[in-house]
């Protein structure tokens, strides 16, 4: 980096002891070839305006013969300045360069930032800048358009439930003599499609905070091993409709400075998506464990793997693992979006893999008492 200005060190120091030269060889020879001989022809001027020879000479000496230093000294730094201002204009050139790139970049122009040799570091950098920016832009399209195309579908199926909730609990109220058995399990979908139409809502709910608004914590001592314990006594009844078992492997007296709220949506949105992706009468696994000041939380499932490239993405805003649009398992694509965040801002790591049709979601948080800047996955 020191180096990288070496030409245009140089250049200017080449413009500077140009100008001195060039002030020294002009000066001397104003000095032995004028300057001695300019008495008489002051002199001469002097009395060719009617003033008398020797008041001109007395005039001479008082002025200029007896402060020559002086006067020598205001010509040499006239002279620099002359000829350094005519070689600033090669500064000037730079200065217009760097201007035009930054135009470049402030324009969005589809031309190519290109400079002279002497500020090819300032060109590099200045495309980087440009790059970059195009870079954030293209992705902040392209999140606007999926949060676009999901309110969509949001949209849309906020119909379904609704129009199915609408036409049971019509016919439920229309025939008062229909049978228990029936009008229960038509209550029973209504109650589901109701339950759907809230997540709906919610998800609605979703798009809009996390695009307005930051997430705050409220950090606190909490006892993680309670909290997965009773986070998978919550998911009974999830796990019964899917024919699942929930193995828990958490090691006791797991302590952290956290949110309790909000890890807890991370993991219940983990969880739920562990779910909606598992074989049914498979086997969810959650296990915590202590190492080296961390906290890991491992969440496993058995289901069809994810592909490696999409590995890359799902923590992304509006991402959905699915490629169409399906009601029952498709999201707003921002619970795992959600869920990075509330980890990261917790000093933690979360990450995913999939392989020989089983997935695992990784949580790392520091506890309490902790080696700072230490983390159990890299």
């Amino acid at each position: 980096m020191k180096n990288n200005y070496r030409k245009l060190k140089l250049k200017i120091l080449w413009q500077a002891v140009f100008a001195t030269a060039l002030t020294s060889v002009v000066g001397y020879i104003l000095v032995n070839v004028l300057l001695e001989d300019s008495s008489n022809e002051l002199v001469r001027i002097l009395t060719s305006i009617h003033m008398q020879e020797e008041e001109a000479r007395a005039w001479y000496w008082r002025v200029i013969g007896n402060n020559k230093e002086i006067v020598m000294a205001i010509g040499f730094l006239a002279l620099f300045s002359a000829f350094f201002y005519v070689a600033l204009a090669k500064l000037e050139k730079y200065l217009k360069q760097i201007e035009q790139g930054i135009n470049n970049i402030a324009s969005d122009s589809k031309e190519s930032i290109d400079m002279i040799p002497e500020l090819q570091p300032v060109e590099t950098r200045l495309r980087e800048i440009k790059q970059t920016l195009k870079k954030k832009e293209q992705e902040a399209n392209e999140a606007e358009q999926k949060k676009n195309d999901l309110v969509v579908y949001l949209a849309h199926d906020l119909k379904t439930p609704l129009t199915s909730i609408v036409a049971y609990l019509t016919m439920l109220d229309s025939y008062k003599d229909m049978p228990e058995a029936e009008r229960a399990h038509y209550t029973r979908v209504a109650l589901d499609k109701s339950v759907r139409l809230d997540e709906l809502i919610n998800e609605f709910f979703d798009i809009i905070k996390f695009n307005l608004q930051d997430i705050e914590l409220e950090k606190s001592a909490l006892n993680l091993s309670m909290m997965l314990e009773q986070i998978a006594d919550e998911f009974y009844g999830v796990f019964q409709k899917k024919n699942l078992r929930c193995e828990l492997e958490v090691a006791e007296g797991l302590m952290i400075d956290g949110d309790s709220d909000k890890l807890a949506r991370v993991f219940d949105n983990i969880l739920r998506n562990a779910v909606s992706y598992c074989y049914e009468n498979s086997v969810i696994q959650i296990c915590a464990t202590e190492t080296n000041g961390q906290v890991l939380i491992e969440f496993k499932n058995q289901g069809d793997c994810i592909p490696q490239e999409k590995l890359k993405t799902i923590f992304e805003k509006f991402y959905r693992l699915d490629d169409a649009r399906r009601s029952r398992t498709g999201g707003a694509g921002l619970g795992l979006a959600i869920a990075k965040k509330i980890v990261e801002l917790h000093g933690g790591v979360i990450r995913a893999q999939s392989e020989n049709s089983t997935t695992s979601f990784m949580v790392a948080l520091p506890q309490i008492e902790r080696n700072e800047g230490k983390t159990g996955w890299k």
